[in-house]
């Protein structure tokens, strides 16, 4: 039987999509790539003999340090390319062309400018030529750039966006999430952030609750190994490799001016002050001191995942996270901006709170998400949990007390970002994997897995902390009787005053209808 043909408008959008594409720049699939590897560790400046001097005295294990601090967080990142000599390797989803992030690329630059290699991949989702920012950096000598799984041609319109996607859906749909910073390939900075105003507590609205681990030990090695593994990847493509117009010395010249500039003005700003009274000894990265050490491993997905036919569980960390948390004697606290467990994953959940497992999460509120798609995949599992002993959290949109882990900010909302869960307060893990259906199946993710009571015990008190009435809802089953089920309940605290309701605080009712709706459509893979 013949099949029947495309809708019109499917066919429309497909041709006009293709037009677009032959017209725009195209990438060269067949471009030949220079592969390159981590450099190898030297033990030659301050900074090094250091952490050298550390490593001594703690063999078979390696060092942490726990950047809960937006603001801090920021600064270690430019502590570390300041002191760079040989080579910086950055792995991010996002990188935003704002203030953050135009001050990195000026340090980054400036690194470069001394003769330090950096290499630089991105994720394409997210990447636009419109500034040109990383397409100038990219005519450095020092600069390399490469956007991973890229869409086939460069700052695509919405309209070939579209288009793309009809056609290569299955390819696209699945991104690089992971997350590293790593300088001299002697330190290096793992977790959730991503690079951008919102992630430093310096955007305007909405920003994000986060954390971050400033890493020394073999555990760098491992994650400069990683690196390579994406860097050289089939999917990764050097900003070159497509047919546009590329950027010379004379455009990365007037970049270098732009940049210094703004590096001056974000010098004078009110954050840039704030932020020398909050750490006058520097950032976390650049100080001499304590560290959590223990026996730690990077683990991440293979870069192949992003062409996988079927769920390949060899090709992703989930193995490793479950083998974690199925040793569990007592408690596992979840945090985790999406929650999307699945009815496998929540079956996981309910056997893990009946066999005696203190099982807590924490995730965004519906009115401090900028995912009600995500969230209504949480929604639709959430009764259940409740029921099994699941103890459940919503992060609140605005700052209430101020955490003691985290900066107060001086945004007018805030979003949780973090990702960890940590076992019987000794074993932790950290990364860039929300607890969803996506980070499982679809994107890259990568983290670090240590065994260590007292890193275990800061992040436990961050999860304290995010999770005390004024700052959190608590989900709770109430009012139940002989012939009425419980419903669910959210309790908190405002100024010190309790304060609960029977639906998601917040928001408005066509906010919780558009969930309600959401949840019952099939989309729960994609979440």
């Amino acid at each position: 039987m013949r099949s029947s043909p495309l809708p019109l408008i499917l066919r429309l959008a497909l041709s006009t999509a293709l037009a677009c594409m032959t017209a725009c720049s195209s990438l060269r699939a067949d471009f030949v790539k220079t592969p390159s590897s981590a450099v190898p560790p030297v033990v030659d400046t301050p900074v090094t003999r250091y952490i050298a001097a550390e490593l001594i005295r703690h063999p078979q294990q390696s060092g942490f340090r726990l950047l809960t601090r937006s603001t801090n967080a920021l600064m270690s990142r430019i502590a570390l390319a300041d002191h760079a000599r040989h080579s910086i390797d950055l792995q991010y989803y996002i990188f935003r062309n704002d203030a953050t992030g135009r001050l990195l690329a000026q340090r980054l630059l400036a690194a470069a400018d001394r003769g330090v290699r950096v290499r630089i991949l991105l994720d394409d989702i997210s990447a636009s030529s419109e500034d040109r920012m990383l397409d100038a950096l990219d005519a450095h000598d020092n600069i390399q750039v490469r956007l991973f799984n890229p869409f086939n041609t460069r700052d695509p319109s919405a309209v070939s966006k579209i288009g793309q996607f009809l056609l290569e859906g299955r390819r696209l749909n699945r991104r690089m999430h992971n997350k590293s910073y790593i300088v001299d390939n002697t330190t290096a900075i793992i977790g959730g952030r991503n690079i951008g105003d919102s992630y430093f507590d310096a955007a305007s609205e909405t920003n994000f609750r986060d954390l971050d681990l400033v890493a020394i030990g073999a555990v760098v090695g491992e994650a400069s190994r990683i690196f390579d593994n994406y860097w050289n990847s089939d999917a990764a493509f050097p900003v070159t490799a497509f047919r546009n117009e590329h950027d010379t010395q004379g455009d990365l010249a007037q970049l270098r001016i732009t940049l210094g500039r703004d590096a001056r003005v974000f010098a004078q700003s009110d954050y840039a002050q704030a932020t020398l009274e909050e750490m006058p000894d520097g950032a976390t990265a650049d100080r001499r001191g304590a560290w959590f050490w223990g026996a730690a491993v990077v683990v991440a997905d293979q870069p192949d995942k992003v062409n996988a036919r079927d769920d390949d569980p060899a090709l992703r960390i989930g193995p490793q996270l479950k083998t974690m948390i199925d040793a569990a004697a007592h408690e596992v606290s979840f945090i985790s901006p999406y929650f999307v467990p699945g009815d496998s994953g929540t079956q996981f959940l309910e056997a893990l709170a009946r066999r005696g497992v203190t099982t807590r999460i924490v995730t965004n509120s519906l009115a401090s998400t900028d995912e009600p798609a995500a969230h209504s995949g949480y929604a639709r599992y959430r009764q259940r949990l409740l029921a099994a002993g699941v103890q459940l959290y919503e992060l609140r949109p605005a700052p209430g007390a101020p955490q003691a882990a985290t900066s107060g900010g001086t945004s007018s909302g805030i979003s949780l970002h973090a990702k960890a869960i940590v076992v019987d307060g000794a074993h932790v893990f950290i990364g860039s994997l929300n607890m969803d259906q996506r980070s499982k199946l679809l994107n890259t993710e990568m983290g670090v897995i240590i065994d260590s009571a007292p890193l275990a015990q800061a992040v436990g008190e961050f999860f304290d902390a995010a999770t005390l009435p004024d700052n959190a809802f608590h989900v709770v089953l109430d009012g139940a009787t002989d012939d009425k089920a419980a419903a669910m309940t959210w309790q908190w605290s405002e100024n010190g005053i309790p304060k609960s309701e029977r639906g998601e605080p917040g928001v408005s009712a066509q906010r919780r209808l558009e969930v309600t709706v959401l949840a019952l459509l099939p989309i729960e893979g994609l979440l």
